[in-house]
């Protein structure tokens, strides 16, 4: 491979960054629906509005971090303060008697990533030549799900096989973190130079930036509102018969296909086109949560967790190479946070609703609903691309 086709050294340390913490957040994670409803008595729309209230709030928080990392040209200093926040909830957690408790440590934890997210996202961008930055962004997200892989697995072993319980998980999950926010300290701010007569990033600049960016926007609010929690997805693998530890070992397999598959099919969208997978995933996510509706086996439930894998490998790395082409590269920040926030202030709603649903009338509606809502969006995404075609041949 010739010194051109090489990934930069940030994507790689970005990459580590995200796979020490998700190792950490990652033991804390997928057992944190069975703490909530379980050891703390709280209702399915409580872990909802602990979810949906949590993600808002740190989304909205990636705007400003956004344009702020554009404005002072620095992404490594809120990608410390906002990884050393998560870090700080995990003792919080650990320690929580109540699920209010737990929805002030999540809203720390989420307010970390509001501010530490659309930095990480623009340091992969920055430095990487756009043909390349679905394989970018793909790489850093198979070792960002190689943590949350390790991370599950580590908690089933202390769990299953040594006989800890949950709060101790939680104090171990401390460990990682504290490496996670060592690395960022070999991250180097590589940010294209801004034109001399070009203003400074603001946040008017970022919610000006039109064209098909505009567009993409109100397709991701309108899909995210389906992408409810992955937290619910949880408490169906609970619901259909497998216990705390095996959840754990069922997120497990779910995390470890989907690092597998996530630089493959990065390079892939590279190739193929990043628009027409993007436009693929709406449809590939709701026949998964129509599976999820009617499924009421453990195998079932097992291999569309496997399935699932190839889907958050587009939501998380493709999806975001796709738009870093939309934006320009001097609000590179400030577009990254403007689409995460979108999609984190979709999370309340989408979580709310999803909590609502299934108190009232059970899983299968609930899931039914976020797949008939996914299929719109892609729906609405095919219309934009052929409402621009036929602009383009009137010129």
């Amino acid at each position: 491979m010739s010194r051109r086709d090489r990934l930069p050294r940030n994507v790689w340390v970005t990459g580590a960054v995200s796979l020490f913490n998700d190792i950490s957040s990652e033991m804390v994670y997928p057992l944190l629906p069975v703490f909530i409803t379980g050891v703390l008595g709280a209702s399915r729309v409580s872990l909802g509005l602990i979810e949906g209230v949590a993600e808002a709030t740190a989304s909205i928080l990636k705007v400003f971090s956004g344009v702020l990392s554009d404005r002072f040209r620095t992404r490594r200093i809120p990608m410390f303060v906002g990884y050393g926040l998560s870090l700080l909830a995990r003792p919080l957690i650990a320690a929580a008697g109540t699920w209010e408790t737990v929805f002030s440590a999540r809203f720390v934890d989420r307010v970390g990533k509001g501010v530490r997210t659309a930095p990480r996202d623009a340091v992969i961008a920055d430095g990487t030549r756009a043909e390349m930055r679905g394989r970018a962004f793909g790489v850093h997200r198979a070792l960002d799900t190689a943590g949350a892989a390790l991370g599950p697995a580590l908690a089933a072993t202390m769990l299953g096989g040594f006989g800890f319980g949950i709060r101790t998980v939680f104090w171990f999950s401390i460990i990682p973190g504290v490496v996670a926010c060592l690395l960022i300290s070999l991250i180097r701010d590589r940010i294209p130079e801004r034109p001399a007569d070009a203003p400074a990033p603001s946040l008017r600049s970022a919610f000006k930036i039109g064209g098909p960016f505009k567009g993409f926007l109100w397709v991701t609010a309108l899909f995210t509102v389906a992408n409810s929690s992955d937290a619910f997805l949880i408490l169906k693998a609970r619901s259909v018969g497998f216990s705390v530890a095996q959840v754990a070992v069922v997120y497990t397999v779910f995390n470890l296909f989907y690092a597998a598959v996530a630089g493959p099919i990065g390079a892939f969208a590279d190739a193929w086109g990043r628009r027409r997978i993007t436009l693929l995933s709406f449809f590939y996510y709701g026949a998964l949560y129509l599976g999820f509706a009617f499924v009421s086996s453990r195998w079932g439930v097992l291999v569309l967790f496997v399935l699932y894998g190839p889907f958050q490998a587009v939501e998380e790395g493709v999806k975001k190479a796709y738009v870093s082409n939309l934006v320009t590269p001097g609000l590179m920040g400030s577009g990254l946070g403007l689409y995460n926030a979108v999609r984190g202030v979709a999370l309340l709603p989408a979580s709310l609703l999803m909590g609502f649903m299934w108190d009232r009338l059970g899983p299968g509606p609930a899931f039914g609903l976020d797949a008939c809502l996914a299929v719109l969006a892609g729906f609405l995404f095919m219309a934009q691309i052929e409402a621009r075609r036929r602009r383009r041949s009137l010129r």
